[in-house]
């Protein structure tokens, strides 16, 4: 007869607080899935309590939940980067590089399979990545990107260096696995071979997002960076994990910029602040007149061979160069037969802004109704900017032609249209 919990016979029934037989190498993962009261937390619970949902509602006056509204935070921070940048800008006169020939090179090492982001550092990274380069394009349309990847202690080069963001985006989302581990210095290396051969008005650029806590290098990663550091190439870190020192040497050495996420949205953050172009280097920046041509579309009866893509298509589905008469896919580019930089008259209207930016709006605090009866709604968009109970929403006021704007206009008209709509309107009656 066996007794629980008695002599040599019995044996100890399995705790019913974890509800499952406790193993030696079990204790120490089942002390950091304990809450404070000894309970285990399941599955579920641990995904809210890592969430942490609840932190995004608020109580109203009558005791209900709701949502945070995060529209004005959102705007908050934005106008904070706006400032910031514009206070820069007018501290000393600055010469933007325009035209930047940009890879990106993402890290596929293991770390990058690692879940502190969700749900992997990779998934993160290849969202927040096509999302970069749409942005990027949108910013830089004579701009050149190409993307580089790290795993198994080499890089690859997954697409050429050229203008089109639906290729990257597609080359990037079917190369995604992970393996191996991350070598900084193979992957500077092959960058710095094909940006060696960029036209002298191009500025030269490395984007590195690494996830890996170390690099495995197969010689001096300190020649590489000074070889980079003389082809003028500016080369900058997104770390997803914690800083290293050899990244902050890299950048320190070659003028760009080392940051460390702290989160998703951060890393979003910091990854979207590459994407307006940055103040080109003294010593870089030398004034050059560049000779493009405007191709035009060819004749639908024409049928040639494209020189990107060695493929026979018709003339409608390509641009005709106006000096060799050969056929190009896409815009921008370089011209492979007579090397003539091929642009269209959209893609230089586009740049002008960052030459000429808009001036950031000032805020215009509550008042009430009966002070200010000339504005009642947005110029932009034609919102009411009156709360119920007669006071005026948060919005922002042009200091050149005084018309009023909501939130939601603000950030369009600094980010997207880039022209002032009330001082645009003011030149067109002019003209009149």
């Amino acid at each position: 007869m066996y007794g629980v919990g008695g002599g040599g016979g019995g044996f100890n029934a399995p705790s019913t607080t974890s509800g499952r037989r406790r193993n030696p190498g079990d204790e120490e993962e089942d002390d950091e899935e304990e809450t404070g009261e000894g309970r285990v937390l399941e599955a579920w619970e641990r995904a809210y309590a890592d969430d942490r949902s609840w932190e995004a509602l608020q109580e109203d006056e009558s005791g209900l939940l709701r949502p945070i509204d995060t529209k004005t935070l959102v705007h908050a921070q934005y106008r904070r980067r706006l400032l910031l940048r514009s206070a820069a800008d007018a501290a000393v006169r600055i010469q933007k590089g325009l035209i930047r020939y940009l890879y990106i090179v993402i890290d596929l090492s293991r770390a990058a399979s690692e879940m502190d982001y969700r749900p992997s550092r990779m998934a993160v990274v290849a969202k927040h990545a096509e999302a970069f380069i749409r942005e990027f394009f949108d910013q830089n349309p004579l701009s050149h990107v190409g993307l580089v990847t790290i795993k198994d202690g080499i890089s690859h080069r997954l697409t050429d260096i050229g203008g089109s963001p639906e290729s990257q985006i597609k080359a990037l989302l079917g190369k995604l696995e992970c393996s191996g581990d991350s070598s900084l210095q193979n992957a500077l290396e092959l960058v710095h071979g094909y940006l060696d051969q960029v036209p002298s008005y191009g500025h030269k650029e490395v984007l590195i997002l690494y996830s890996a806590l170390n690099t495995c290098d197969p010689g001096d990663i300190m020649e590489t960076i000074e070889k980079c550091k003389k082809s003028k190439i500016r080369c900058s870190v997104i770390g997803l994990a914690t800083e290293i020192f050899i990244c902050k040497h890299i950048c320190e050495e070659t003028g760009g910029s080392y940051t460390v996420a702290l989160d998703e949205s951060h890393f979003k953050e910091l990854l979207l602040e590459h994407a307006p172009p940055p103040p080109a280097i003294a010593e870089y920046a030398a004034a050059n007149l560049i000779k493009m041509g405007f191709p035009q579309r060819g004749a639908e009866d024409l049928i040639s061979i494209c020189s990107c893509h060695k493929k026979i298509k018709s003339g409608a589905e390509g641009y005709i160069c106006p000096r060799c008469k050969v056929n190009v896919c896409e815009l921008p580019t370089e011209c492979r037969t007579c090397g003539l930089t091929l642009v269209s008259s959209p893609h230089l209207a586009r740049s002008y802004h960052h030459l000429f930016p808009v001036a950031p709006f000032d805020e215009v605090s509550s008042v009430p109704n009966r002070i200010q009866r000339g504005v009642q709604n947005c110029f932009g968009c034609q919102q009411n900017l009156f709360n119920p109970d007669g006071q005026t929403s948060l919005h922002v006021r042009c200091p050149k032609c005084s018309q009023h704007f909501c939130l939601d206009c603000d950030i369009y008209i600094h980010e997207s249209l880039h022209n002032c709509p009330g001082c645009e309107s003011q030149r067109s009656f002019s003209s009149q």
